[in-house]
């Protein structure tokens, strides 16, 4: 055990030394620039907010402030001209070269990783792009950097493309994360920093060894204990029917999660949008900003889950629900602190983790659990009551064993009629013009209810929603030689859409879990038709 130690050393060794380079080279685009921010993304100097915020200075931010307040260069033309001599802005994203070569899917998606592989160990100083000792594979299109929870997704892929050495990198670069920022970031960008997002790195570090999932555990038990505390933060005094920052205490007392964002700012990659909705609705402005920032931790981006009135955004109230997915997740991460334990010989931590997982489990059949429907439903503390909406989210306690046989087995009835669509599992029943709401299915929840489904013996359900899927994908591929962000499953004629920003290709979750299904399915992995799917 003690040669695997040393990346782990490494990565904190970078970890202190990128620390003591924090303070104002770490602070976001938006603190650092002010009014010169607010002008470029109001004015909508780019078409997309996100590029000024990924832009490099080229000289020290106070020098340019200066400069900016000097010159007032107020009309569009003048500030754009301005910004292009100041910052090194990053250009539109580009299609992938490979988009014209028409391999075969599998050779294909083998061949992005490298085009999609950065390696950062040092970044350019007041950049919002956070360093990282370990190369990493991006989505890919507007999406430059390392992001959380689409990494999982991804590692999948990078294992049955034989990148196992990539895998364990971005491993070894999550857990630098936690023990530099004590958490691990919605993405490796200073703006990030204020938000995690679903957290997955145990079931990452469950992909090292998976013959033996706790030797990974007992290896980063550090880093999963410490992203845990982050999770549950405020959690040990907690009165009933209060929260503090990602917990909620029950009625009952019992503890359960929530998404959070620790800012109530416009978001920087995403300004002039959030100061739009938020002069939409009469609330005050910074109640909205937090309740978007918090959906954008979710990774759900947004969708009527976070909706008071499960139509329209104006009424987002992220932070009033526990959500199925969080809770589940939370659930797994205490199973893998209790497996590192046990391995590690700490029965008295391990002890400690069981009754965690215990009591969660516990809760969550009170509050998430709708005997009537059959299914979990996200539930809103504040208003004490559960929501009405089934979501692919009511299949996260299968990929996490948190299901009893029974709740599995009425899921698995529930998925066939209400979620299973022609392309693929829907991520809701509702079309609200959001990105993740019907028509659209995405790669991430197409692998939870594959995995859940085939761990509670649902097996042909299981490869049903997994050839709907590839026939989806490689559908779209035959005809654009693309891999995208996200699929209509219901016409499947069409790409997904909606949302904030067009349509990405690339792309790093999709091409990790349509490489792992291929993998798993390889008699459904060349069909050209759902009607040649098995049938459940």
């Amino acid at each position: 055990m003690k040669a695997p130690l040393v990346p782990a050393l490494v990565a904190l060794s970078l970890a202190i030394t990128h620390m003591a380079l924090a303070g104002e080279q770490r602070l976001t685009p938006q603190a650092l620039f002010q009014d010169l921010y607010v002008d470029v993304e109001l004015q909508r100097i780019f078409s997309d907010g996100k590029r000024f915020a990924d832009a490099t200075p080229l000289s020290p931010p106070s020098g340019i402030l200066a400069l900016y307040h000097a010159q007032k260069p107020l009309s569009p033309e003048a500030l754009k001209r301005f910004v292009e001599a100041h910052f090194d802005v990053p250009g539109d994203p580009a299609a992938s070269p490979l988009a014209l070569e028409r391999l075969p899917i599998r050779e294909h998606i083998d061949a992005l990783w490298n085009h999609l592989t950065r390696d950062t160990p040092t970044t350019r100083p007041y950049s919002s792009l956070l360093p990282l000792p370990r190369p990493y594979v991006v989505p890919g299109g507007r999406f430059r950097e390392l992001y959380y929870w689409d990494s999982y997704f991804t590692m999948l892929g990078l294992a049955e493309s034989g990148r196992r050495d990539l895998l364990a990198d971005m491993v070894q670069d999550f857990a630098y994360l936690i023990d530099a920022y004590g958490h691990a970031p919605n993405g490796a960008r200073s703006y990030y920093l204020s938000r995690s997002q679903p957290p997955f790195f145990y079931a990452m570090v469950g992909l090292l060894s998976p013959a033996d999932p706790p030797a990974g555990f007992a290896m980063y038990l550090p880093q999963l204990k410490a992203e845990y505390a982050f999770w549950m933060d405020g959690s040990g005094d907690l009165p009933p029917g209060r929260a503090h920052r990602r917990v909620a205490a029950l009625d009952d007392g019992s503890i359960l999660n929530r998404y959070w964002d620790d800012s109530d700012l416009p978001r920087d990659e995403s300004y002039r949008e959030d100061v739009e909705q938020a002069q939409s609705t009469p609330r005050d402005p910074r109640r909205t900003y937090r309740e978007l920032r918090a959906a954008a931790e979710s990774g759900w981006d947004f969708s009527s889950r976070w909706f008071a009135d499960s139509q329209t955004l104006a009424s987002i109230d992220t932070t009033e629900v526990i959500p199925v997915d969080l809770n589940s997740l939370m659930f797994g991460l205490e199973n893998a602190i209790r497996a590192g334990c046990e391995r590690a010989g700490d029965h008295d931590c391990a002890d400690s983790f069981a009754r965690r997982t215990a009591a969660r489990r516990t809760a969550m059949d009170r509050y998430l659990w709708d005997q009537d429907r059959g299914v979990f439903l996200d539930y809103n503390w504040a208003r004490r009551r559960r929501s009405g909406a089934v979501t692919a989210a009511t299949l996260y306690p299968l990929f996490t064993h948190v299901a009893s046989e029974a709740e599995a087995a009425s899921i698995a009835t529930t998925t066939q009629r209400e979620l299973l669509k022609s392309g693929g599992v829907v991520t809701t029943a509702r079309d609200t013009g959001q990105q993740w709401d019907a028509p659209n299915g995405w790669a991430p929840l197409q692998w939870i209810a594959v995995a859940g489904l085939a761990h509670y013996g649902r097996s042909a359900l299981a490869e049903q929603i997994a050839c709907r899927w590839m026939v989806n994908v490689a559908r779209v591929y035959r005809e654009t030689g693309k891999l995208l962000e996200k699929y209509d499953v219901i016409t499947t004629d069409r790409p997904g859409g909606g949302g904030e920003y067009p349509t990405q290709d690339g792309f790093g979750w999709t091409n990790g879990v349509t490489r792992k299904l291929m993998a798993l399915y390889p008699a459904d992995a060349d069909l050209v038709s759902v009607d040649q799917c098995p049938r459940p």
